[in-house]
């Protein structure tokens, strides 16, 4: 029988918590941890926490992953025989200014989840992968065939290091894994330091907003309730072992084991300035804009393929960008009474 608790760390993130609610009306038993750091406004991450704990199945502990022995206090508290494993340390930007940051919460970290996972026999480890992986490919739309291996930041080299801890974790003790490449989420609840926020934040309020590589930067922007439907599928889903073994082939086709990497995005990619154009209109105000060049890190454009994902689980038609971004403003003139 399988378990209906279900460990989520990172659940005061903006995905973490999506998905935490997901599974909660679900009628899963979900335990969340979470460092509460201060990277982005700490008083988000609580209310996203205040949100979850009016549900008496969740179960928060406010703990630091690079403490190895926090997952098997939790353990004890509280069996769970799956992992979905969204703490990091975020940006990409950031990552250029505090690399070891990155390397403490993203590599060791994920370290002390795989080995908790290979000694407590865990049934599936889903974790967050990213887009930035894919760096400066220049063969659109992007998919999981093809080769990852010229990361241009810190913090895309330690999520495509995850992706290779873990199929070493698959391919040697059985253990199944699950990366998701995320693609620029957006959507009620989002991170303060993404696009949509700053933008609306700052047109809102008047002041000018920052965009680069003079407006020409097109992004995959998924809406949040696609990205957790898809997640929870993937998650409902019994894994099994990928047998597309070729050799000579990027990951994640390199495999016979319960390895798996899918991107997660809309499919389709929309140029910034015309996304922009979009938050002016659901805003009824324009924009004051300062262009600057691209920055160390960035990448010119993103654009999902879903036809890996598509073969595996019925994935939902796409949030139209203009709905998605009109439900964002609606979420964030109330949560700050404007």
């Amino acid at each position: 029988m399988r378990s209906k608790t279900v460990l989520i760390t990172g659940c005061a993130g903006f995905i973490g918590m999506h998905i935490a609610d997901k599974l909660l009306k679900n009628k899963y038993t979900v335990c969340g941890i979470d460092n509460l750091n201060n990277y982005y406004d700490v008083k988000l991450k609580k209310n996203r926490i205040s949100y979850l704990s009016k549900n008496k199945k969740f179960f928060f502990f406010k703990r630091d992953l690079r403490q190895k022995k926090v997952l098997e206090y939790i353990y004890k508290k509280k069996k769970f025989d799956k992992i979905i494993h969204l703490a990091a340390q975020a940006g990409v930007r950031y990552s250029l200014e505090k690399p070891k940051e990155y390397l403490e919460n993203n590599i060791d970290v994920f370290l002390n989840i795989l080995e908790f996972s290979k000694k407590f026999k865990i049934n599936h480890l889903i974790y967050a992968s990213s887009s930035s992986v894919y760096g400066n490919n220049k063969i659109y739309p992007f998919s999981e065939k093809h080769g990852v291996n010229h990361p241009i930041s810190i913090y895309a080299t330690t999520k495509k290091t995850n992706e290779l801890m873990a199929h070493t974790y698959s391919k040697l003790f059985g253990l199944a894994t699950t990366g998701i490449r995320f693609f620029t989420v957006y959507g009620p609840f989002g991170r303060p330091d993404m696009a949509l926020f700053k933008f609306t934040k700052n047109i809102i309020s008047g002041k000018k907003i920052e965009v680069y590589n003079n407006g020409n930067m097109h992004r995959d922007f998924t809406y949040i309730d696609d990205a957790v439907d898809a997640l929870y599928k993937i998650f409902i889903k019994k894994p099994s072992i990928e047998k597309s073994f070729k050799p000579g082939q990027p990951l994640p086709n390199i495999s016979d084991c319960k390895f798996r990497i899918f991107n997660i995005g809309n499919n389709k990619s929309i140029k910034l300035k015309n996304f922009i154009k979009i938050i002016e209109k659901s805003l009824n105000q324009k924009a004051k804009i300062t262009y600057k060049p691209i920055q160390l890190g960035d990448v010119k454009s993103t654009v999902a393929s879903n036809k890996v994902l598509k073969k595996w689980i019925n994935q939902k038609r796409p949030t139209p960008h203009k709905i998605g971004i009109k439900n964002f403003i609606n979420w964030y003139k109330n949560y700050f009474k404007i």
